[in-house]
C-alpha cells in the first residue's frame, strides 16, 4: 500500500487576503513559515520515499520544512503548480466580484470547464496534474510519499482519486493552508484516510485568517 500525503502551502500574505493567486508566487509570509515548520517537525520522523512538489516558492519552501529533516530531496513537478487566473491574478474575489459582477458569476457558475480571463480552467489542471500522480504511483507501489501543491490543485487531485466530478471540487472539498489530506492507495483504489487535517498545527495557527 502506498500511503499518499497531500499537503498545501502554508499562509501568504495573498491567501490571508483571499486573492486570486495561482501563476504569481508569493512567499510565505511569518504565519505561513511557522506553519510550514510545524507541519515538517511532526511528520519528519516518519520514513519518507520521496516529496515531490509545485516549483512555487511558497510550495516548495513548505516542503522543505520536511524534507530538510527527513533527508529527502525535494522533487519539483510543474504538473502540481496552482491553477493560473489569468487578468485577475493578485485580485481579491470580492474586488473582481464586484467590478465585474457579470463575469464573475459566469465563471462561478462552472469553474471546471470556464476559466478567468485568460486562464486556467479545472478540467486543464485535471488534465496536468492528474499524470503527476499516475507517475507517482508507478514509481512508489508502497511506502509513503509527500506531495506539496495548492488549493485548487489539491481539491481537483481530491476529486480525481475519489473518483468525484471535478466540478464539484470547489463545493465539495476543503484545502486550508498547511493541512493535510492522506489517501491509501491499493491496486483496488485510493482510500481517503484524512482530510484538510491542521491536527500539527499549534492552537493560534489553526485560527489563522484567509483561505
Amino acid at each position: 500500500m502506498l500511503e499518499l500525503y497531500m499537503v498545501r502551502h502554508g499562509q501568504t500574505d495573498f491567501s490571508r487576503e483571499n486573492r486570486f493567486c495561482g501563476s504569481i508566487d508569493p512567499p510565505l509570509n511569518e504565519v505561513g513559515r511557522r506553519m510550514a515548520e510545524a507541519f515538517g517537525s511532526a511528520y519528519a520522523a516518519k520514513k519518507w520515499d520521496a516529496v515531490y512538489c509545485s516549483p512555487s516558492a511558497r510550495a516548495r519552501a513548505t516542503a522543505e520544512a520536511l524534507a530538510s529533516r527527513a533527508g529527502v530531496e525535494v522533487i519539483t513537478d510543474e504538473g502540481l503548480r496552482e491553477i493560473a487566473y489569468g487578468e485577475w491574478e493578485s485580485l481579491r474575489h470580492e474586488d473582481v466580484k464586484a467590478r465585474w459582477p457579470d463575469e464573475y458569476a459566469y465563471w462561478a457558475a462552472d469553474t471546471a470547464s470556464r476559466g478567468t480571463p485568460g486562464g486556467e480552467t479545472a478540467f486543464q489542471v485535471a488534465a496536468r496534474a492528474a499524470p503527476v500522480l499516475e507517475r507517482l504511483r508507478a514509481r512508489h507501489a508502497d511506502g509513503r510519499v509527500l506531495v506539496v501543491s495548492h488549493k485548487a490543485t489539491l481539491r481537483i487531485l481530491t476529486c480525481a482519486l475519489l473518483g468525484m466530478d471535478v466540478r464539484l471540487f470547489r463545493d465539495r472539498i476543503a484545502q486550508p493552508v498547511a493541512t493535510v489530506t492522506r489517501f491509501d492507495v491499493k491496486p483496488t483504489g485510493a482510500m481517503l484516510a484524512l482530510l484538510g487535517d491542521a491536527s500539527h498545527l499549534p492552537p493560534d495557527l489553526r485560527e489563522a485568517e484567509g483561505t
